[in-house]
Protein backbone atom coordinates (compact mmCIF):
# COMPACT_ATOMS: atom_id res chain seq x y z
CA UNK A 1 0.00 0.00 0.00
CA UNK A 2 1.27 3.45 -0.94
CA UNK A 3 1.69 5.92 1.95
CA UNK A 4 2.11 9.66 2.10
CA UNK A 5 5.27 10.83 3.86
CA UNK A 6 7.00 14.16 4.30
CA UNK A 7 9.93 14.13 1.91
CA UNK A 8 13.44 14.20 3.30
CA UNK A 9 15.18 14.80 -0.01
CA UNK A 10 12.73 17.24 -1.66
CA UNK A 11 11.84 19.75 1.01
CA UNK A 12 11.79 23.51 1.19
CA UNK A 13 10.05 24.03 4.53
CA UNK A 14 8.68 20.81 6.03
CA UNK A 15 8.78 18.38 3.09
CA UNK A 16 4.99 18.18 2.97
CA UNK A 17 4.57 19.39 -0.63
CA UNK A 18 7.52 17.31 -1.82
CA UNK A 19 6.06 14.19 -0.25
CA UNK A 20 2.55 14.89 -1.54
CA UNK A 21 3.92 15.49 -5.03
CA UNK A 22 5.74 12.15 -4.84
CA UNK A 23 2.56 10.43 -3.65
CA UNK A 24 0.41 11.99 -6.40
CA UNK A 25 3.17 11.70 -9.03
CA UNK A 26 3.14 15.46 -9.72
CA UNK A 27 5.80 18.11 -10.14
CA UNK A 28 6.66 19.44 -6.65
CA UNK A 29 7.10 23.02 -7.93
CA UNK A 30 3.63 22.99 -9.45
CA UNK A 31 2.16 21.78 -6.17
CA UNK A 32 4.03 24.45 -4.19
CA UNK A 33 2.74 27.19 -6.50
CA UNK A 34 -0.78 25.81 -6.11
CA UNK A 35 -0.43 25.88 -2.31
CA UNK A 36 0.73 29.52 -2.40
CA UNK A 37 -2.20 30.51 -4.64
CA UNK A 38 -4.67 28.66 -2.42
CA UNK A 39 -3.16 30.30 0.67
CA UNK A 40 -3.85 33.76 -0.76
CA UNK A 41 -7.31 32.68 -1.92
CA UNK A 42 -8.16 31.40 1.58
CA UNK A 43 -6.89 34.59 3.25
CA UNK A 44 -4.06 32.67 4.87
CA UNK A 45 -6.14 30.04 6.67
CA UNK A 46 -4.45 27.28 4.64
CA UNK A 47 -1.24 27.99 6.59
CA UNK A 48 -2.82 26.53 9.73
CA UNK A 49 -3.85 23.35 7.90
CA UNK A 50 -0.41 23.08 6.29
CA UNK A 51 1.40 23.09 9.63
CA UNK A 52 -1.16 20.77 11.25
CA UNK A 53 -0.64 18.32 8.39
CA UNK A 54 3.13 18.68 8.78
CA UNK A 55 2.75 17.59 12.41
CA UNK A 56 0.55 14.61 11.54
CA UNK A 57 2.21 13.23 8.38
CA UNK A 58 5.30 11.14 9.29
CA UNK A 59 8.74 11.70 7.81
CA UNK A 60 9.89 9.45 5.02
CA UNK A 61 11.54 6.34 6.49
CA UNK A 62 15.30 5.96 6.17
CA UNK A 63 16.07 4.03 2.98
CA UNK A 64 19.66 3.14 3.77
CA UNK A 65 21.14 5.35 1.05
CA UNK A 66 21.94 9.00 0.67
CA UNK A 67 19.12 11.24 -0.63
CA UNK A 68 19.38 12.36 -4.24
CA UNK A 69 20.16 15.99 -4.94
Amino acid sequence: MKRWYRSVSDKKLTGLCGGLAQYLNLDPTLLRVLVVILTFASSGSLILFYFLAALMVPKEPYSGSFPHS
